[in-house]
């Protein structure tokens, strides 16, 4: 499918402030409330219907599901009953206790809480069936609207739910994450760093207890003093055991919050102690240090630690720690820009590349510490289509010094400095590093080529790291046309397409499309080691449309000579990038061979050229090629014209002007 072109300069965090409302009719919240409470009506949203295609998107409910609204369930019904904490979480019958750990979690920070959960909603007076929650999305703080009909069995709800049965903000909460999702079916299955990123705007670092780095205490420490959202748990290993209570009071399978971290004396020595909350309920460790445990013995007995790092905007003013964030939004192409890993070399060098400069030293340190983050987009969204996350990673290279995409042999002959540990499939890979001060080239890849998905990259880093993306300018350099000219004396060759075009013209040397068909496909069958050799009608009126200076509709011989030239050298060009020599070119190698014809394109321009002339197998004919490099002439020659006559006629660049001649 085709994806839609965004500007790849890098962006600052969204602020939550400026939530953008998502609802169809393009109204917000408040305006939807407003126009309800003026007809009397309780809103019903269009968006999300009180049905099952809200529900399921692969099979049928398993029981006769009815939507109610909150005080059709109950008498009085409550948004926040006592305050929102973890006992209003309360899962129901959907695999989402993922996105249940996330909500725990959100609710020990009253700042991040109030941001997803407005708290001026309520069943009163003015009331009218319509709430709001906000999420960030890929670098965008998205308000979502619904209405409060709920799924139900009996007369209880089916899904999320609070132990207090007139409670409904988490219940809420829930549909209006499944309305981001495309469905409540559309959240089975996930991690709990997923939904803790949506509700910050934060970026998300997993990390093995027992394989942790060794400075895994100051990771730990730094990232507290940050406010960052930080989550441990115990695997297990099976579904026995699920809840399974260890020796020491620790429940497997649930993710705890760790509250803080610090080193006190104890005993004429230094103890590191950390404390973690069980937001599940009363069961807590038992061993020493009551509930705080040393750090040695939770290296022990946990297994996983979450940690969400969160942006400068989710933090308070008076934050002394705060993370330096750039965000880059791009797309793998296929065809263009989905290159696949390393392991796939004749392709890696298409995807995107995003130079990162990092000029200070963390304090104390000879390095600078970042962490990149990769996010593939929307893909729980287009599980109803049958998407699935797919395989990503990326590497990062040392910057040779120069400007521009950088070609395969770069590629071929450079290892990497550093890379994501793994390919994964999940919804965003993050790993943290240190690197000393210098230029960097980071390339983000799907593992398999030809795979498409837009993507979000960000970087965090200790000290301000500077962003770019590699995409190149467009720019042209052709020689100037020639005119037709008589020589002195013709060549072999000359006379060859004299006597043709004589046979085929008659007196007045001039050749209409049909004609000039004729012409080119003569010579090009009697033209040695090429193995194409027709051209379609289309191209020689596109040929006539470049070369016809009389504006007849015809070519004379004079045109035909100059074009002859140019058609030499397109040919010489598509036969040094037809590397197998099958006769077409791969469309990844069309950036280099545009390139080598005077025509340099960014990405966008790239993948519409290929949209537009590649095949399913990615291959380009000789055909399809010379009308691509045609188009190109034509477009820049006017382009040119026009700056020429009248510069304010014209407020676009030349990229912006291909753009719109392409798509003619």
């Amino acid at each position: 499918m085709p994806y839609l072109y965004r500007d790849s300069k890098p962006r600052p965090p969204a602020l939550p402030g400026a939530a953008l409302p998502t609802h169809s009719s393009g109204k917000a919240y408040e305006e939807l409330r407003q126009e309800c409470l003026r007809r009397g009506v309780l809103f019903e949203d269009p968006d999300f219907p009180a049905c099952n295609s809200s529900l399921f998107f692969s099979e049928k409910p398993p029981i006769p599901f009815i939507w109610k609204r909150p005080g059709d369930i109950v008498k009085d019904p409550k948004f926040i009953l006592g305050g929102a904490t973890r006992t209003d979480i309360c899962q129901g019958d959907l695999g989402d206790c993922w996105l249940l750990a996330a909500i725990a979690s959100l609710t020990l920070n009253e700042k991040t809480l109030a941001r997803v959960v407005p708290l001026d909603q309520n069943f009163g007076p003015d009331y009218a069936g319509i709430f709001h929650f906000q999420f960030w999305q890929h670098n965008e703080w998205l308000d979502v609207v619904i209405d409060d009909q709920l799924p139900t069995f009996k007369g209880r709800l089916v899904f999320l739910h609070s132990a207090e049965h007139n409670e409904f903000w988490s219940a809420l909460l829930e549909k209006a994450y499944a309305k981001l999702n495309g469905s409540y079916e559309a959240l089975k299955g996930g991690s709990t760093i997923e939904a803790m990123e949506d509700f910050t705007g934060g970026v998300g670092e997993i990390y093995e207890v027992k394989k942790a780095p060794e400075n895994f205490y100051e990771i730990l420490e730094k990232a507290l003093k940050r406010c960052s959202l930080v989550c441990c748990s115990i695997n297990i290993v099976s579904a026995a055991e699920s809840e399974a209570k260890t020796p020491f009071g620790l429940i497997k399978g649930h993710a705890y919050s760790v509250t803080g971290i610090d080193e006190v004396s104890y005993r004429g020595r230094q103890v590191r102690l950390i404390r973690i909350r069980n937001p599940w309920g009363q069961v807590e460790w038992n061993g020493p240090w009551s509930d705080k445990m040393k750090y040695e013995d939770f290296r022990v007995h946990f297994d996983k630690v979450e940690i969400c790092n969160l942006t400068p905007d989710a933090l308070e003013d008076s934050t002394a720690h705060r993370w330096e964030v750039t965000i880059h939004q791009g797309s793998w192409v296929r065809g263009s820009t989905a290159g696949g890993c390393r392991n796939f070399l004749e392709t890696f060098w298409t995807n995107p590349q995003i130079k990162l400069r990092l000029t200070e030293k963390d304090d104390g340190q000879d390095n600078c510490t970042f962490i990149a983050a990769l996010m593939q987009k929307d893909r729980r969204k287009l599980k109803k289509l049958g998407a699935e996350m797919l395989t990503i990673g990326y590497s990062i290279y040392e910057n040779p010094g120069r400007d521009g995409h950088l070609g395969k042999d770069f590629f071929r002959y450079h290892p990497s400095k550093a890379r994501s540990k793994t390919y994964i499939n999940l919804r965003e890979v993050s790993d943290r590093f240190k690197l000393p001060p210098g230029d960097y080239i980071l390339v983000p890849t799907t593992f398999e080529p030809h795979q498409e998905a837009d993507f979000c990259l960000r970087i965090f880093s200790e000290k301000k790291a500077i962003t770019e993306d590699l995409d190149e300018n467009v720019a042209i350099d052709l020689p100037e046309p020639l005119n037709p000219t008589p020589s002195p004396q013709e060549t072999e060759e000359e006379k060859q397409f004299r006597a043709l075009f004589e046979q085929i013209a008659g007196k007045d040397m001039e050749i209409a499309a049909e004609e000039l068909q004729y012409v080119l496909n003569d010579i090009l069958k009697k033209t040695k080691n090429i193995k194409f050799k027709n051209l379609s009608l289309i191209s020689c009126r596109n040929i006539i449309s470049l070369m016809d200076t009389s504006g007849n509709g015809k070519l004379e011989f004079s045109e035909f000579k100059v074009f002859w030239e140019k058609m030499k050298k397109w040919i010489n060009i598509f036969l040094q990038f037809d590397f197998d020599k099958s006769g077409s070119m791969s469309s990844y190698e069309l950036r280099s061979a545009l390139k080598a014809a005077g025509y340099q394109l960014n990405n966008y321009l790239l993948q519409l050229i290929v949209l537009r002339y590649s095949d399913e197998q990615f291959q380009i004919e000789f055909d399809d090629f010379l009308n691509c490099l045609i188009r190109l002439e034509n477009a820049s020659r006017v382009f040119q014209a026009l700056s020429v006559k009248n510069k304010e006629f014209i407020n676009l660049n030349i990229g912006e002007f291909i753009n719109l001649a392409m798509n003619i």
